[in-house]
């Protein structure tokens, strides 16, 4: 028979955890009306989504020392790929870059969706900008990155036999790419640099990536369509400078803006972790200053290019967490169910195999979405 201490400590262990959950229930994200476009959008697709891990090893270039870490002669890729497993023909691939001191999972509930419309998605961890780089995270090696994703474009298309996992085959005239914060300005480079694109690539979506250093003729390299989704109070990367000149900069690229949306809050960790932060950017400027051992965050810029190829260093760049806004930040599950909605519409606006889907793709992005969330600005 239980003793009343231990009775007790168990009905306040129990009252606890409902408790929780009926606080995560009653302060979860507001849906869109159920027969709104975008619900529809949000609706999982009709594939079964399946996982599969991988190490790719480029023999090629070497990673270079990083504070007590001596270096190696090769660059290794943790892979994970997330693919529809009862697809056939051929699909499009989507290779996406995380951000620093973050991981590959970073943005793997917009992965999983795209996998369950039929995309193959790869994602790896840099071997110097992920949270658990030998030697600590170091986003100045974001300059090898663009070969990075050059690399992994090969590797998932060399894929055969048991080693693939899915049956469908990768369509080599639908190759995107898709990058969180560091990664976004990873997949914008190797979209855009004269040098260190890749022409594979025939879609992009940078989601709160820096992009203050690109200048118009960085963009003219390639007509490449280019989605830039941003939250209006990111404290790392921020808004005005990065985010807002895209329409005007790039004649291929669009914004989406997330009003009130944070960095932290394009993250999966932050859904719900982070839906009772004041400042949820407080954690990540924390941590990517930590990586920065006092330097100035305009630092990472330097050696990615001159201004003859488009790109401009200068001091009018804001350094990261320089203004942390002050407004209430939006909430992380409707900034994710917009970024989701966002990156699926873009793709298929260019990817989908018929013309009428490929327009109702682009009329989600630019009308519906903002009718449906009032946080969502679309420019073009």
């Amino acid at each position: 028979m239980l003793k009343k201490p231990l009775i007790v400590l168990l009905a306040l262990i129990l009252l606890l955890v409902v408790s929780a959950a009926a606080t995560l229930v009653f302060t979860g994200p507001e849906q869109p009306a159920p027969d709104s476009h975008s619900a529809v959008w949000l609706q999982a697709g009709p594939y079964s989504v399946a996982s599969a891990e991988f190490v790719f090893m480029d023999g090629s270039r070497p990673t270079a020392a990083n504070g007590d870490y001596p270096g190696a002669p090769q660059r290794t890729f943790d892979t994970t790929l997330w693919f529809p497993e009862d697809a056939s023909g051929s699909v499009p691939l989507i290779v996406h870059s995380h951000g620093v001191v973050s991981s590959r999972s970073d943005l793997e509930y917009v992965a999983r969706h795209l996998a369950s419309y039929g995309y193959v998605v790869a994602a790896a961890n840099h071997p110097l900008t992920h949270g658990a780089a030998p030697g600590g995270p170091n986003p100045t090696d974001v300059v090898n990155q663009p070969a990075d994703l050059s690399f992994l474009i090969d590797s998932e298309l060399s894929l055969t036999g048991d080693d693939r996992p899915f049956n469908a085959t990768v369509d080599l005239d639908r190759i995107g790419l898709m990058g969180y914060s560091l990664g976004g300005l990873t997949a914008t480079m190797a979209t855009f640099h004269p040098r260190l694109r890749d022409s594979r690539v025939r879609a992009t979506v940078s989601i709160a990536g820096p992009a203050a250093l690109f200048t118009e003729r960085f963009y003219d390299t390639a007509a490449t369509p280019f989605l830039m989704i941003a939250g209006s109070d990111d404290a790392l990367i921020n808004h005005r400078a990065h985010a807002a000149p895209i329409p005007e900069r790039a004649a291929s690229g669009d914004l989406v803006t997330v009003l009130g949306g944070t960095h932290l809050g394009f993250a999966g960790l932050s859904e719900p972790l982070m839906r009772f932060m004041e400042q949820p950017d407080s954690l990540g400027c924390s941590a990517v200053l930590a990586t920065l051992r006092g330097a100035s965050s305009n630092t990472i810029y330097l050696g990615l290019g001159s201004e003859s190829e488009g790109i401009a260093v200068n001091d009018s760049i804001p350094e990261v967490c320089e203004v942390m806004p002050d407004g209430k930040p939006a909430h992380p599950g409707r900034q994710q169910m917009i970024t989701t909605i966002a990156v699926l519409s873009f793709f298929e606006s260019i990817f989908a195999d018929r013309p009428e889907d490929r327009l109702d793709a682009r009329t989600q992005l630019a009308v519906y979405l903002g009718q449906d969330f009032t946080e969502a600005v679309f420019r073009d």
